[in-house]
């Protein structure tokens, strides 16, 4: 007998709640991404687009049966985070030339979610998808807006992924043709980061706010 929304809700078994099950199977399959993604360039794609795909499907899990959890949301941020961290490595790799603005793409990245994600606990919200700032509020609310831009930050990784195996035939015999397609989805994987460095410093100001709350409060105790 399926199990009705309504009795999943009253579960509290976080390790095993649905959306959480569904992260687990995409470390799994973001970890054998990492592990072919040196050798066997159809395999990695295959994993690392599945894990990225599920992860529509552990928020629909999450909503539908009433399983938010702070784990979940973790859990969620440290895959996608650690998933596209491995992929970044592998293209310094591939593309030695580029090292240091890859480098610099992931940091932001990591810097940016993790200090976000302390922030929301210090603030005491109820979810890291909620923010005052225009910017940041129109990318956590509008889904289309957000699937866009993530979806379009993927893509650049991937198909420079796929240009380090495939350059695909020269064009007027200047540049290859699968040179293209990253430099297409490029724009958007730069607004991905200029939106992230927002993140780093709106979740840096929470911090500092959280910082001066306590110190005055001290004072006021002494």
């Amino acid at each position: 007998m399926e199990s009705s929304p309504s009795t999943t809700a009253n579960n509290n078994n976080v390790w095993l709640f649905y959306p959480n099950l569904i992260g687990y199977g995409r470390i799994v399959l973001a970890i054998l991404a990492m592990y072919y993604m040196s050798s066997s360039p159809v395999c990695a794609m295959l994993c690392y687009a599945l894990s990225a795909g599920l992860d529509a499907f552990d928020g629909w899990a999450a909503r539908t049966y009433n399983q938010s959890s702070r784990f979940g949301a973790m859990l969620d941020q440290l895959t996608d985070r650690c998933a596209l961290l491995a992929l970044v490595m592998a293209l310094c790799k591939f593309f030695p030339d580029h090292l240091f603005l890859l480098q610099l793409s992931a940091v932001i990245d990591i810097a940016s979610h993790w200090l976000h994600l302390h922030a929301t606990d210090l603030s005491g919200a109820s979810s890291h998808k909620q923010s005052s700032n225009w910017l940041l509020n129109l990318y956590y609310t509008d889904r289309m807006f957000l699937g866009f831009m993530c979806g379009g930050n993927e893509a650049f990784y991937i198909l420079l992924y796929i240009r380090a195996f495939w350059a695909g035939p020269l064009i007027f015999g200047a540049f290859h043709f699968m040179s293209i397609f990253p430099l297409i989805a490029f724009p958007i994987a730069f607004v991905k980061s200029a939106i992230s460095v927002v993140h780093l410093y709106t979740a840096a100001e929470m911090v500092v706010a959280h910082d001066v709350k306590l110190r005055e409060n001290a004072q006021k105790a002494k």
